[in-house]
């Protein structure tokens, strides 16, 4: 189990390189990625951290909501299947988002972004 996660974690970092700030994706990238329809955008702020509508009540094509705090129990759920699929990640403060980033990362999926921004201002400035 642990050569396995260490081989996904070293696939990621690599895939990681290849990505303009390593992941870090402004907010006009972040949308031409999910208006194209190749991309999932799923908000991961814990419910207390959660400040008007989430991404999916806010109309955000292809969003999901899936609070930090239930990532084991849900992410099945939320998260395709193919290890290769673009997955784009969205909080307040970004801290939650890389944490789910890694989560995923050591799971073996390698198109992890994270939007660089609050989720507020994304959510308030989407169309």
């Amino acid at each position: 189990m642990l050569e396995i996660l260490l081989k996904n974690l070293k696939e990621a970092i690599e895939a990681d390189k290849q990505k303009e700030s390593l992941g870090l994706t402004p907010a006009e990238k972040v949308k031409e990625m999910l208006k194209s329809g190749n991309a999932i955008f799923v908000d991961v702020r814990p419910p207390n951290k959660v400040v008007g509508k989430t991404a999916p009540e806010a109309g955000i094509p292809n969003s999901y909501y899936l609070p930090v705090t239930e990532f084991a129990d849900r992410c099945q759920e939320v998260f395709p299947q193919d290890k290769n699929a673009v997955i784009i990640l969205g909080c307040a403060k970004i801290k939650f988002s890389n944490r789910v980033m890694g989560y995923l990362e050591a799971l073996g999926y390698k198109n992890v972004y994270v939007l660089d921004e609050e989720i507020e201002k994304f959510i308030e400035n989407f169309q």
